[in-house]
């Protein structure tokens, strides 16, 4: 073990040694300082923080960790490996590729975020903060003596000019905390990735799936929070985590690893995704995953149109309704005027023919349109929609979709034999209704994403994004623009109905209100541009990943009541301005965000 270790983030360079940190601190005492707080922050969560088992999670016990103390300790545990890997220990160099000093600080601060958060909610729901024991004084002191260290690590500094004796002053103020804001961007700048040592088939394919199931134990450990506050310190500690694993490189060297076994990948990942239900003891979180599913699945159909053509669709969740109501009308429903009762297989052909249907027919008159005026009539289409079916009630209207009561009392599907309305046990574990449905929908997932590869991949799918970096340009070079467009929206339509026809049988009813372009409750054509946006356009993971999150946290943040959308638009804001490519973003878009900066080392292959 040696004391000081060149890192990506500290070359062995004059201008290296001269730099310094945020905090005026000798490196040696800032790394130092930084990986013993992390430390110590690990061994804080084993004591007690509070006297009274009042506050959620019961943190009055001695050598074992509740509720949000299980936060602090992986806060605390990535900091101190970081800061090991820094010093160059044997066994943890490999969990910084891109340099371990930017990882150290975004770790740091999220543990102090943490750590912070929680003694504010002691604070608060006890009565003060007299009610911290000392374990709980140890952990705030641990984690800020570990910020403290971590801000005090040298990096580059950017050069800058001083601002101008003549300017304004509200001229130098900006230009000084333009210089202010360059120097924090350097402080937490990811360093150069080192070259990763080749390794076996085997062991990358075991790699892929130790993230899968680190994956899938995140996801479980989130949908299932218990409390409030438990679940707003797992977004602080899963925010600023997976940034700290980014920051180190270990999730460029992940998607490398991804991108070299894309189909083993691709199976991996709806394998875990799979396991899910069987890591639940009833429907109570089932029925958020099959919901964020479907959310998912629609925004990953929607990510053809916006991603791949880049049309700007605001009313796409019209499209989810329209494949929800025709399957809903043959399914068996008593509220359906046709009195049928079709296989799954057939209703959801249905469907996805009658979603596919409306797409053409809204797309032909449309889509010779172009930017604002398009998005305003797909916006048209989506409230035309809804006060459709909303009318044909018999009264206002012919009586097709039952007004504003829906199709009502749509029947469980029964597939082979196999009722999916009632409890099954597969290998020892027992499923219920929610849970069965989770899996039917993974499965049409795995059929979105398989067509949305394919497509994306295939010819048609390179003159969508030639379409989308300059129409006219491809037109010139023989595309026929007008014909391209309108296959992304049908297929965008039909995907979206797939969803619609299995939303339809999970929810039993299907309503006009269901479908609007903006509420609290997705999904909805808002937020489902969001999801794809957030997630990271044209990619296949990005939409998931978003829509997840983008159902997820507004179903657990109900707390929040009448300030819950304002949250969720502080977040938007955020995001878009300090990472606008999105949370897993195309390869091309990145370059595009980042054409001004040196290229970023995290950058993602198109589809992944």
């Amino acid at each position: 073990m040696t004391t000081e270790t060149t890192t990506a983030d500290t070359p062995r360079t004059p201008a290296a040694e001269a730099s310094t940190g945020l905090i005026a601190l000798p490196p040696r005492i800032a790394r130092a300082t930084a990986t013993a707080g992390g430390a110590l922050t690990v061994i804080s969560a084993f004591t007690a923080w509070t006297w009274t088992s009042a506050f959620p999670g019961d943190l009055t016990v001695y050598g074992y960790p509740g509720g949000l103390q299980w936060l602090v300790l992986i806060g605390g545990a990535l900091t101190t490996l970081f800061g090991l890997a820094s010093y160059g220990v044997k066994g943890t160099r490999w969990l910084a590729p891109a340099g371990a000093d930017a990882a150290i600080k975004v770790a740091a601060l999220g543990t102090f975020a943490t750590v912070k958060y929680t003694v504010l909610a002691i604070s608060a729901q006890l009565g003060g903060l007299i009610n911290l024991e000392p374990g709980g004084i140890l952990a705030a002191v641990a984690s800020l003596a570990a910020l403290l260290g971590a801000l005090a690590l040298p990096f580059h500094r950017p050069a800058t000019e001083p601002a101008d004796p003549e300017d304004t002053a509200a001229d130098q103020f900006k230009h000084n905390a333009g210089n202010s804001w360059a120097v924090i961007k350097a402080a937490f700048a990811t360093g150069t990735p080192t070259p990763a040592r080749k390794l076996p088939a085997y062991a990358e394919i075991l790699i892929l799936a130790a993230a899968l199931a680190l994956g899938l134990v995140v996801f479980t450990y989130g949908i299932g929070t218990e409390y409030d506050e438990l679940f707003i310190g797992f977004l602080i500690t899963a925010c600023f985590g997976f940034a700290a694993l980014s920051k180190a490189g270990l999730v460029a060297r992940l998607s490398a690893i991804a991108a070299r076994h894309r189909n083993v990948a691709m199976v991996g990942a709806f394998a875990a995704a799979a396991a899910f239900p069987f890591t639940q003891s009833d429907d109570q979180y089932a029925t958020i995953g099959v919901n964020i599913l479907i959310f998912a699945t629609v925004a990953l159909g929607l990510n053809i149109v916006v991603g791949l053509v880049g049309l700007l669709d605001l009313g796409y969740v019209a499209f989810l309704g329209v494949g929800a109501y025709a399957a809903a009308m043959v399914s068996g429903s008593p509220s359906s005027p046709f009195g049928l009762h079709l296989p799954f297989w057939a209703a959801i052909l249905v469907g996805a023919a009658a979603s596919m249907v409306f797409g053409v027919l809204i797309g032909a008159p449309t889509l010779r349109l172009r930017g604002d005026y398009l998005a305003i009539v797909t916006l048209g289409f989506g409230e035309i929609f809804r006060i459709a079916v909303n009318n044909m009630d018999g009264t206002s209207g012919p009586d097709i979709t039952n007004g504003s009561n829906g199709i009502s009392s749509i029947p469980n599907l029964n597939m082979f034999g196999f009722d999916f309305g009632a409890e099954h046990t597969i290998a020892g574990f027992t499923i219920g209704r929610f849970a069965n449905y989770f899996l039917l929908m993974l499965l049409i997932t795995l059929v979105v994403v398989v067509v949305f590869r394919r497509s994306a991949e295939s010819r048609i799918g390179r003159s969508w994004v030639a379409i989308r970096e300059d129409e006219t340009a491809a037109e010139a070079m023989g595309i026929n623009g007008f014909r391209v467009k309108l296959i992304a929206f049908a297929l965008g339509a039909a995907l979206a109905g797939l969803a619609g026809a299995v939303q339809a049988h999970v929810t039993y009813t299907v309503t006009p209100e269901q479908y609007q372009f903006a509420h609290v409750v997705p999904p909805n054509s808002a937020f489902l541009l969001a999801a794809v946006v957030l997630g990271g356009m044209g990619t296949i993971s990005g939409p998931l990943v978003g829509g997840a999150l983008l159902y997820l946290i507004p179903n657990k943040l109900q707390f929040m009541g009448e300030y819950q959308l304002f949250a969720f638009g502080v977040a938007l804001i955020l995001l878009m301005r300090f990472r606008p490519e999105g949370l897993i973003p195309n390869r091309r878009r990145q370059l595009e965000f980042h054409e001004n900066e040196e290229a970023p080392a995290t950058l993602t292959k198109a589809g992944a």
